[in-house]
């Protein structure tokens, strides 16, 4: 079973332990238009995978090869973020059964669940925390 996270410790995670790794798997569209985690300030980037292919929202048919090219092994601790915690999750999953063994999912993903007026990014997630993001 993947534990879900919360972005906050994640973040404390990312800056405190040379394992821990954040494999954002949203689509090109989501990085360039709503942002990513900006892991500067932790000495990291975020390795930017996507788990499905935009515009088709199939499955990344080379997504767990994907992650040993971008260098990642079963001894990294592994975050798995998306837009709400629901493809990440599905991701990491993955990626444990392919035999990576320490993974997570970031919970409430980068912008959280929609509010009552139908809005992501207020409730929860990576940015309402206030964690460090950028525009691609």
């Amino acid at each position: 079973m993947v534990q879900n996270v919360p972005p906050t410790q994640v973040w404390e995670a990312l800056k405190t332990q040379s394992e821990a790794r954040l494999v954002d798997v949203r689509t090109d569209a989501e990085w360039n238009f709503v942002g990513v985690p900006d892991l500067s300030a932790a000495g990291k980037q975020a390795v930017l995978l996507a788990w499905q292919v935009y515009p088709t929202m199939q499955r990344n048919a080379d997504f767990e090869r994907g992650l040993a090219a971008e260098g990642l092994t079963p001894a990294n601790h592994i975050y798995f973020i998306c837009r709400s915690g629901v493809r990440s999750l599905a991701a990491a999953e993955a990626a444990r059964a392919a035999g990576f063994t320490h993974v997570f999912n970031v919970a409430d993903g980068f912008e959280g669940p929609p509010d009552a007026e139908g809005h992501r990014g207020r409730t929860a997630g990576w940015k309402t925390d206030g964690l460090p993001w950028r525009q691609k």
